[in-house]
């Protein structure tokens, strides 16, 4: 069998290490061929490291109660080169009127869980308390899918919105919340309603049945790394790969359906041929490729939004950092009217991130609601985030080390109505044998969601679990 994986992002490493794992447990010849657009395999995971500092250009780490990144890692021996957050650290801080107060504890990202820490905290006022209260007797919802900034207005009122829910999503999606689907990002919430009717006491009852959730396990925190960084990931993958399997700085220009077979031309002049052709790339990407194949599912594809963001990377002398750093890091609401999404301690969060006596602070700009401020360059960038940074933190020195890395159209949207739009994709898809779509852009955005989507389209393509 013949086998084209088209990306190599996670989610087409993935794949493509799966469909290897199979096709040796089955006793299936495979040939397997990666072709990437870029000049390296990882997509917007990678590392580098200087200065004793090591920054990471895109996703930091991957959640450990979502199995299936754990999982790879296990597989490809690399478990013990995992590392967990430092989780006496665990506070996370609100940028709200010039201070940096901390969400109080028991806040899982939408709705409150403690009373006391809820009463005590400064962050919200009386009457943004109260209102929240009123989930406590609210009624259910009747929407099938409706916007995650309606829902939260809805059950727990506008603050609850403007200073938790609106940056903490922010930071996940890099999204608007009233374009975001419910269901399709955070659908816990949804059916917490549906069964307990009160988000607050569903979330408490759920925390009394069993005080882990969240984790997978005494031995891993919620966000697990690796301690050489997210790209030595990406490196074993390739490592594993045979010799010869990865065509680098190829872009697929379309793709041809012949019969039972596949063509997958490059814009290089060089076509592959193929008994099966997994497309894990973007959506739009993927739309381009499949416009003659099947111009209905082109438009469904193309018609899923993205939005821009970067990372501004600064690392400081500890000694001119005066904020206590006992937290993993801050978000941002928008109301604040800045240019930062959020800021995350690195160095705080994980071991190894910066040399003695330094601190690594890693930014977010950008997203859907404020994509106007990647016009700037990458100086200017630079610039504003030290001096927000010097709002919030009380920085003044100027920076030891400065990174910046942009990733133009990276982040998928799920806006209402994306899962019924994801359910005709797949049935157009399953109508064209020997095709399979993977990615971020259908049923998760997170590291292990693209495990999951590549090693599914893997075992799809290769017969497994198909009737």
């Amino acid at each position: 069998m013949k086998l084209v994986v088209v990306g190599g992002g996670i989610t087409g490493l993935a794949a493509a290490y799966r469909a290897l794992e199979l096709a040796r447990e089955r006793g299936i010849a495979l040939e397997l061929t990666l072709v990437e657009a870029r000049d390296r395999l990882g997509g917007t995971i990678g590392t580098e490291r200087t200065g004793g500092f090591l920054v990471e250009a895109g996703p930091d780490s991957f959640l450990s109660e979502k199995p299936w990144a754990l999982d790879l890692c296990r597989r490809l021996g690399v478990e013990d080169r995992l590392a967990r957050t430092d989780d006496r650290y665990r506070k996370v801080f609100v940028w709200r009127a010039g201070r940096l107060e901390p969400l109080p504890d028991g806040f899982q990202l939408l709705a409150p869980t403690r009373l006391a820490p809820l009463l005590s905290s400064r962050l919200f006022s009386w009457p943004g308390k109260l209102r929240m209260a009123l989930d406590l007797v609210l009624p259910r919802g009747i929407a099938d899918d409706e916007s995650l900034g309606s829902f939260v207005r809805r059950r727990l009122g506008r603050e609850a919105l403007e200073r938790v829910a609106q940056p903490l999503v922010a930071g996940i999606y890099t999204a608007d919340p009233d374009d975001l689907s419910l269901s399709a990002t955070m659908p816990r919430f949804a059916e917490l309603e549906k069964r307990e009717r009160s988000l607050i006491l569903g979330l408490w009852r759920a925390n009394r049945r069993a005080p882990q959730a969240g984790t997978s396990g005494a031995r891993w925190s919620l966000f697990v790394t690796l301690e050489d960084g997210m790209e030595a990931l990406v490196t074993t993958l390739g490592e594993r790969l045979p010799p010869g399997a990865v065509l680098l700085k190829h872009r697929v220009a379309g793709l041809e359906h012949r019969g039972d077979r596949w063509r997958v031309a490059t814009a290089e002049g060089g076509d592959l041929d193929a008994d099966r052709v997994v497309v894990a790339t973007e959506a739009y990407a993927a739309a381009r490729m499949l416009r003659y194949v099947d111009p209905t599912l082109a438009t469904l594809l193309a018609e899923i939004p993205y939005a821009s963001s970067a990372t501004v990377t600064l690392g400081y002398r500890r000694a001119d950092v005066t904020h206590p750093l006992d937290g993993f890091g801050f978000v941002v609401p928008r109301t604040e009217g800045r240019a930062l999404l959020a800021c995350t301690f690195s160095s705080v969060k994980y071991p190894g991130r910066a040399p003695e006596g330094g601190v690594l602070l890693r930014s977010f700009v950008g997203g859907a609601l404020n994509e106007a401020v990647l016009e700037l360059d990458d100086a200017a960038l630079v610039m504003r985030a030290h001096d927000e940074l010097r709002q919030a933190m009380g920085i003044t020195a100027e920076p030891v080390l400065t990174r910046v890395f942009r990733w133009p159209k990276a982040m998928p949207q799920y806006h209402v109505g994306h899962l019924a739009r994801v359910e005709t994709i797949e049935r157009r898809v399953a109508a064209l044998h020997g095709l399979d779509l993977a990615g971020s852009a259908y049923r998760g955005v997170g590291i292990a969601d693209c495990v999951r989507s590549g090693e599914a389209a893997a075992e799809r393509a290769l017969g497994i679990g198909v009737a």
